[in-house]
């Protein structure tokens, strides 16, 4: 009766796990990029200036982005990794398009925008400008002129504005090869009196991106401040504590990050700034510096550089920038608690790639290489397994003799597994071993551009997506699409069954309830892997199979008893 209530108890709790765990792993675990993957920010509006309302500008309506771009004249953008324009009225850097990158893995998908007009639908940019007591400062509807026919790593451009009171406002804007743009921003002053200028930059955007934020990928306001990373802001705690969150700090930057792409302002590394992170109305949003002022004499000039990185986290991009006097910006990719294990994982499999060319063979030849490593770790646990699989009669034996009296019995292994040196636990140690190996893999696939859209054979188009053949709609032959839950692809369904054959290379458990749990752990398994990143299972897949082919080369070495065979 009693095993009875356990079969039904593990039933009902393996039904729990798989129908709830999807709830419960998109807010801890978010899943896999979907197979054709979209930015899909919503309505984007701009903040004029730092200490201005967030909403002071705001469109009153959403307007077809084209007919937006043709309304002011602009200077166009033109680099290997970035294209767009200079808005001249305001001074505005809001058209960014990545060409190196494209939506979905479809052959027309369009390049990945991320900067777009105000009065778009997908508006989202930078600015940059001042503040002064007694001056006649530039804002956003300012008409600046241009010194320059095409902003490139090779020909800056000089937007200049003369404000008819004595004070000459020019912005010198250069453009590295990668994604930083650097603004030099110059005050002159020809009047008769001194005047106090105050130079900030913003980022303004509004909506919430669609990646989640959660305790393993940060996504939304993000800084440096003082040599520490802080993840601590979300959107969330603006809308719902203190709009505004202020930050001291000498060097560093702020900025805005989604899962693959980065908006940071970075001030001079020896200047002392304010950051803020602002809540307008609605879902709009700003992240902005403030350097300190400064007194300029008639006669006088002053200068002050700020920098503004805009385009996708690739690792290599910002360590290069980091070592260039950027503090912690590899930080913009929220590695987490493993950064020390998943930095070296990453290293490795990138490596790997740029040698093989294929992802795909690229996880397996990592996992070739994990395996090793772990080789002398494996052996002892599958030597402990065959050890146990030796000892299954004498325990056969244990267990009926000593059936009605449970302590004794277990008195009675522990002396069995003492006088033979077996260690039953000796078999867990890989398993807690392979957990960061496996969280490292998983943030690495999550997170890193470099991963993002990579194919390996045939169906697999994109690696950190899931499988994309359900096996429900007969691998898309029918018209609908399974729940993520019941989305079982191939590669799930090799996973379930290599776990399988897997665990029956194991010792038979003595509780017939451990037995149960055992079985029914491959296909419960099947299941809540799934949604993942195809790339994750085919590290797992390859993993099992090459601990069956361990285990069975080393069972060969100490075979079982012919009395532990049951009978037929």
């Amino acid at each position: 009766m009693d095993d009875k209530k356990n079969i039904i108890l593990a039933v009902l709790l393996t039904a729990a796990i798989l129908f709830g765990w999807p709830y419960v792993s998109n807010y801890f675990f978010p899943t896999a990029n979907p197979p054709v993957t979209r930015i899909e920010d919503g309505k984007q509006v701009p903040v004029a200036r730092p200490d201005a309302d967030p909403a002071a500008d705001s469109p009153a309506a959403v307007r077809d982005r084209a007919l937006v771009l043709k309304e002011s004249p602009r200077v166009p953008i033109r680099t290997p990794r970035l294209t767009g324009s200079i808005n001249l009225r305001g001074a505005r850097i809001d058209d960014i398009v990545l060409p190196t990158y494209k939506e979905s893995i479809a052959e027309d998908s369009p390049a990945v925008r991320l900067y777009s007009p105000s009065g778009t639908q997908d508006a989202y940019f930078a600015g940059f400008g001042w503040q002064g007591e007694g001056l006649r400062a530039p804002d956003r509807n300012t008409l600046w002129t241009a010194q320059g026919t095409e902003l490139t790593p090779t020909s800056p451009v000089t937007l200049s504005w003369n404000n008819g009171a004595g004070q000459l406002f020019e912005i010198r804007l250069s453009v590295d090869e990668n994604y930083m743009i650097t603004a030099a921003q110059k005050v002159s002053n020809t009047g008769a009196g001194t005047v106090g200028v105050k130079p900030y930059a913003y980022i303004s955007r509004n909506g919430i991106p669609k990646d989640p934020d959660t305790w393993t990928i940060h996504v939304g306001p993000m800084g440096v401040f003082n040599g520490a990373a802080n993840y601590d802001v979300n959107y969330t705690d603006l809308d719902e504590g203190p709009s505004t969150q202020s930050f001291q700090s000498k060097g560093g930057w702020i900025g805005f990050t989604d899962k693959y792409w980065l908006s940071a302002l970075v001030p001079p590394a020896d200047a002392d700034f304010a950051g803020q992170f602002r809540k307008g109305a609605g879902t709009q949003y700003q992240a902005d510096v403030a350097l300190g002022s400064n007194m300029v004499a008639p006669g006088k000039a002053v200068t002050q550089t700020q920098r503004l990185f805009v385009g996708a986290k690739e690792v290599k991009t910002l360590e290069a920038y980091q070592d260039a006097g950027v503090p912690l910006f590899d930080r913009a990719i929220d590695w987490g608690w493993f950064y020390w294990f998943e930095k070296p994982i990453f290293a490795l499999l990138h490596w790997l790639f740029e040698h093989i060319g294929n992802f795909g063979v690229a996880i397996i030849c990592l996992t070739l290489v994990v395996r090793a490593i772990m080789f002398p770790i494996a052996q002892r646990q599958f030597s402990s397994m065959a050890a146990m699989r030796a000892l299954q009669p004498k325990m056969k034996a244990l267990q009926e003799k000593y059936k009605d009296d449970k302590q004794q019995l277990q008195l009675k292994m522990m002396e069995l597994y003492k006088a033979e040196k077996v260690n039953p636990l000796a078999g867990c140690l890989p398993i807690f071993i392979q957990i960061p190996i496996f969280f490292a893999l998983y943030k690495v696939l999550m997170l890193t551009i470099e991963m993002r859209h990579q194919p390996f054979v045939l169906w697999i188009k994109d690696l950190s997506a899931p499988d994309p053949l359900h096996i429900l709609n007969l691998f898309g032959l029918l018209d609908f699409t399974p729940p993520a839950f019941l989305g079982i692809g191939v590669l799930a369904l090799l996973l379930g069954i290599s776990m399988y054959f897997q665990f029956k290379l194991n010792p038979t458990q003595m509780d017939p309830m451990q037995q149960q749990v055992m079985g029914i752990m491959p296909w419960m398994m099947m299941f809540i892997m799934a949604p993942f990143a195809a790339g994750l299972l085919v590290y797992w897949i390859t993993n099992n199979c090459l601990s069956m082919a361990q285990q069975w080369w080393l069972y060969r070495k100490h075979p079982v008893p012919a009395a532990a065979v049951p009978a037929k």
